[in-house]
């Protein structure tokens, strides 16, 4: 309860992508997460592992419930109705709950099913952080056999990483349209720009942008210094600028944005040099089990190069869902069809208002608000979110 999947890994070598001086849970309380970081040895500047951080969460949850104004419910949320004024919310335990307000705090959803897979069988693992997935670990480590990610973005490295820690010696095949893989955090001075400094309503013209600071002070100081401006800069995108964005500058955006801990990437790259993972940018053409594995055929991009490869799992590690028609939760499943909450324009999410309000007495958080604020699924801008959503029902109930 409250970790997520992210933080519910119990590996040593899964570690947070942000440092911990940015990752309080508490708006407002910016050293809430490094104090208790640095009490127990560790350095602000650093980057805890994912399970201290999960307990951390664990605490912080824990005082909610403790105040008396928190309850927890084990179940899984499965439907809804209009009840008077609120909502009745139904479990799948046959238990039910009447709210007057409904946050859909949900996080990310599991990937998208991959079509080329649809013969693969059971060596497929379509869902990389679910138990088949750890059982497909063990049985690599001991077993042996090569191992397919398709993705190559943080996904890939969580696996990477388990696959190594568990004495996997194989080898590991990352593949994607673009082959690019996630940058790793280094040391940087800060170099912040006022907002009017960057071009708005152009992705063409961030990216020039861009390309001219990162010149000037370093890739890493240039993307950083648009983080207190990433929700205006994006909503500055009339919808074909942000289309335009999710198909052509994405990938690359990702890839920087979003770093991993110096002492990952270092792991990474030695994977890399050892020849025990290769990263490849290629399109998958076809995947059927046979009796040795699973033989998949692609085409490699740089060549055009059609290779047929044999392996003993393949993994999809393409990234949490990214259309909201295609979602698989019921409850929001529910209420998209009843109307009660719809689409955003690009379809990655909930539309959403300034308040995060999706309905009538309905918000969303998190990466289901994305379509409106793009970068919404890091700690550092949740917590944020959170707060003024809080404040908001706090204003609807008028206490």
């Amino acid at each position: 309860m409250g970790r997520g999947v992210a933080y519910s890994t119990t590996e040593s070598v899964h570690l947070l992508n942000v440092p911990a001086e940015r990752m309080s849970a508490i708006a407002g309380e910016p050293g809430h997460f490094a104090e208790r970081f640095e009490a127990e040895g560790g350095d602000r500047r650093g980057f805890a592992e994912r399970r201290f951080f999960a307990r951390y969460l664990g605490d912080v949850l824990a005082e909610a419930v403790s105040s008396g104004c928190t309850e927890l419910v084990e179940a899984t949320a499965v439907s809804s109705r209009r009840n008077g004024q609120g909502w009745q919310i139904a479990f799948d335990d046959g238990s039910s709950v009447d709210v007057e307000v409904l946050v859909l705090a949900i996080g990310n959803q599991e990937p998208d099913s991959l079509a080329a897979f649809s013969n693969a069988g059971r060596r497929f693992i379509s869902n990389p952080w679910g138990k088949d997935a750890r059982a497909a670990v063990e049985d690599l480590a001991s077993g042996g056999g090569a191992a397919l990610m398709v993705g190559t973005g943080l996904t890939m490295v969580d696996l990477a990483l388990s696959l190594d820690a568990a004495g996997y010696q194989g080898t590991m095949v990352a593949l994607s349209r673009r082959g690019l893989a996630p940058r790793a955090h280094a040391d940087n001075e800060p170099a912040p720009v006022e907002q009017d400094e960057i071009p708005t309503g152009s992705v063409r013209g961030l990216l020039r942008w861009l390309r001219r600071r990162s010149s000037e002070v370093g890739w890493r100081a240039a993307i950083d210094s648009l983080r207190p401006y990433s929700h205006a800069i994006w909503q500055s995108l009339d919808v074909d600028q942000q289309r335009r964005f999710l198909r052509h500058a994405r990938p690359w955006w990702d890839v920087h944005r979003h770093r991993i801990a110096p002492e990952v990437g270092a792991t990474i790259a030695r994977l890399v040099a050892e020849d025990r993972l290769e990263i490849i940018a290629g399109k998958i053409l076809a995947a059927r089990e046979m009796p040795d594995g699973l033989e998949v055929q692609f085409r490699q991009r740089r060549t055009s190069e059609v290779q047929t490869r044999t392996f003993a799992y393949a993994f999809n590690c393409t990234g949490p869902l990214h259309s909201m028609e295609r979602t698989k939760n019921p409850l929001v499943r529910g209420l998209l069809d009843a109307g009660e909450v719809r689409p955003d324009r690009l379809g990655i999410g909930l539309e959403v208002d300034e308040a995060s309000r999706a309905g009538e007495k309905t918000w969303a958080i998190g990466p289901l608000s994305k379509g409106r604020y793009w970068e919404i699924i890091a700690v550092p801008d949740i917590r944020e979110q959170a707060a003024a959503v809080a404040d908001d029902i706090q204003r609807e109930l008028g206490r």
